[in-house]
């Protein structure tokens, strides 16, 4: 998990704590319960889309004759 995910998840993690403090302390609050749920969702989608990325780079291929960029002797 890299940096910013990582910290997404913390946030995500904190905000359920408050959001089921305040629930506890002053009752419920559907709007509340649903911006939980879309940052739960967008969490999850953002570790879904770090892991898929590939760990190394993609290597260029061996430039050739004939190809542009090159110079002929």
């Amino acid at each position: 998990m890299s940096g910013p995910t990582r910290t997404m998840a913390a946030l995500t993690g904190a905000a359920l704590v408050l959001t089921t403090t305040y629930t506890v302390a002053l009752g419920s609050s559907g709007w509340l319960w649903f911006g939980l749920m879309v940052l739960v969702v967008a969490t999850i989608g953002m570790a879904a889309a770090d892991s898929s990325t590939p760990s190394a780079p993609r290597q260029r291929p061996p430039r050739g004759p004939g190809r542009p960029g090159t110079t002929r002797p």
